[in-house]
């Protein structure tokens, strides 16, 4: 997807508030543990919070690490250590979690995580700050050294089964080093209600195939489908569906040599691809998927592509039959199979008011040929686009309410989208900015009644222009730099950092210069798992309006539960840092689902 420029800034408190460039007193949170030492401080925090390698211990004690989900849901939180003398060999591992009824949570649904540091030395914006961030979350598979007088978290990362009771699980996980050990409490409180393995909320997201490939050295077939096969579940853990999840079995289109118009009727084997996406619905739990518009030609707002179809020019009979035969053929086959209504055309990115008629003419020719096809545009609504797209989905910061409620009105839908920009003070996706960011825009999101979230890219790890002699590793430059719009090689402008990279290659493979093959799934990110909780946070919203809708007469009584706080977020530029607000009304909503579901 491409980019748009020039974004609003605001203050640096976020970012040096987050660095730890304060101090400690002005942002105490967390919980000091029972086990915590003068030689190995120990602590949890909220998954929500950027823990500097400089915070202070905090002065707020707890009995456990405690966090609550609902069955079907997975949830994380921080344990930090903070050794006054160098921490050598640090291992966890995790034990089983015993709840009510004899059941148990296995210690295999319990993920230990690391999270790493990554340096920014150019701050996205004002709001942004130099120094180290934490953002990937490698698995802690060796053990490690923690310099004296730093922080290491770890990400304890829990995901509850279906149909285990409701009720209070409670363990250790068991800390062991050179010289220390100590069995961390570890209570799990399950909601009495379970998530759907289908997200309400719909997502598309950019992803790269061969940039993956081409980082682990995958050239074998059979091994890029197994890679490939470990990214999809990593997606669908996170509840994040991609523009493509078919990238491997493409459908195969055959035509007819002839000249007779009447005869360019196209041939489908549709058979790896309906194999493929079966996949993607019934095992991976996709939401969406986009559907390749040949003939349309397309473009962005800084070029564009003129139509055609097998060589023939736009009012040709013969690119006529062949428009009209071919979107009609796509339209039944995704009709029969049920997929019809998870299908959307994006021909066209962000196009300028330049562009308008040309937008309007390939939607006229796709609304003509096959009107149950979802016609799908990254603009906000336009008077002169009005009548051609059915589903927007504008920039997060150009979204104007009164709008979309107009075109709703008519039946139309709005997603919405966040790239290079909105920056500051909007919530974004950056590496410099607080946890909470992108949690916050499902909240936002709910709070527009939009339907889904679209991001360009998850795996922009590298930019040929910044990079023309080798690949970027984003480990060690975490910026995301420009590419295309004719910059010349070694040009590094900088979109911001994070920016299109929510997962990271392996770290074996960090630099794609390891000399075989890295057959392992993405390292997750700190923003990777706050867009999870913030689509699974979308869920229990609307778990709970479905429930109030079939029990009208609780409404006074639970209604209000229904809108976003305003001490989560106010307005597109008011919004908390903190994780507690989002917490605390997410119980409440918890609370309320589970009284009603017991009527």
């Amino acid at each position: 997807m491409s980019r748009t420029p020039l974004y609003r800034c605001a203050i640096v408190l976020v970012g040096l508030l987050l660095t730890g460039n304060l101090r400690a007193a002005d942002v105490d949170y967390g919980q000091q543990l029972p086990q915590s030492t003068e030689a190995v401080g120990l602590w949890w925090a909220s998954s929500g919070w950027k823990v500097s390698q400089a915070q202070a211990v905090p002065a707020n004690r707890g009995e456990a690490a405690s966090m609550s989900l609902a069955r079907n849901e997975t949830e994380a939180l921080q344990l930090v250590l903070r050794p006054s003398s160098g921490l050598t060999g640090l291992s966890a591992q995790a034990q089983p979690l015993k709840g009510p009824l004899g059941a148990s949570i296995p210690a295999a649904n319990i993920d230990i995580l690391r999270v790493r540091y990554v340096n920014i030395t150019q701050a996205t914006d004002k709001a942004g700050a130099v120094g180290l961030w934490p953002d990937p979350l490698p698995p802690l598979r060796e053990a490690v050294h923690v310099p004296a007088g730093t922080n290491q978290p770890l990400w304890i990362r829990v995901h509850v089964p279906a149909g285990v009771p409701a009720g209070t699980y409670e363990g250790n996980v068991h800390l062991a080093a050179d010289g220390y050990q100590a069995e961390v409490p570890l209570r799990v409180e399950v909601f009495d209600f379970q998530l759907p393995d289908r997200m309400s909320c719909v997502s598309a997201f950019g992803f790269t195939p061969e940039t993956v490939f081409q980082y682990q050295k995958v050239t074998d077939p059979a091994q890029q489908r197994e890679v490939l096969a470990k990214y999809w579940a990593n997606f669908a853990a996170h509840h994040i569906t991609p523009y493509n999840p078919a990238p491997l079995d493409p459908v195969k289109v055959t035509w007819p040599e002839t000249k007779d118009p009447a005869a360019l009727i196209p041939q489908f084997d549709w058979t790896a691809w309906d194999a493929a996406m079966s996949k993607a619905f019934d095992e991976y739990h996709f939401t969406s998927f986009q559907l390749l518009a040949p003939g349309l030609g397309g473009g962005t707002f800084h070029s564009r592509v003129e139509p055609d179809m097998l060589g023939f020019k736009e009012g040709t009979p013969e690119y006529q039959a062949a428009f009209t035969n071919y979107y009609k053929a796509v339209q039944e086959h995704l009709r029969e199979r049920g997929w019809l209504d998870k299908a959307y055309v994006y021909w066209f990115d962000e196009p300028d008011p330049k562009d308008y008629d040309f937008v309007m003419n390939g939607f006229r020719k796709l609304k003509e040929a096959a009107p149950g096809v979802t016609r799908m545009l990254t603009e906000q609504v336009e008077p002169g686009l009005v009548g051609g797209p059915n589903l927007w989905c504008p920039i997060s910061d150009a979204y104007k309410h009164p709008d979309a409620e107009a075109r709703r009105a008519q039946g139309e839908k709005f997603w919405w989208y966040i790239c290079t920009g909105p920056k500051a003070p909007y919530a974004g996706e950056f590496v410099d900015h607080p946890g909470t960011e992108l949690r916050v825009w499902l909240w936002q999101t709910w709070q527009r009644n939009i339907d889904g979230i679209l991001v360009w890219a998850t795996n922009y790890w590298t930019s040929p222009e910044a990079y023309p002699k080798g690949l970027q590793n984003p480990y060690e430059d975490p910026m995301s730099w420009q590419t295309s719009y004719g910059i010349a090689p070694g040009t590094m402008k900088p979109w911001g950092n994070g920016d299109g990279r929510f997962i990271y290659p392996p770290e074996a493979a960090a630099s794609g210069q390891q000399e075989g093959p890295v057959l392992e799934g993405p390292v997750d990110s700190i923003r990777w798992e706050m867009l999870r909780d913030g689509v699974e946070d979308y869920e229990y919203m609307t778990i709970l309006r479905r429930l109030l809708a079939e029990q009208p007469a609780e409404q006074k009584q639970f209604g209000a539960l229904l809108e976003t706080p305003a001490a989560i977020t106010s307005d597109m530029t008011t919004f908390t840092n903190d994780p507690a607000p989002i917490e605390q009304h997410r119980r409440a909503v918890a609370k309320a689902i589970e009284m009603l579901g017991k009527k």
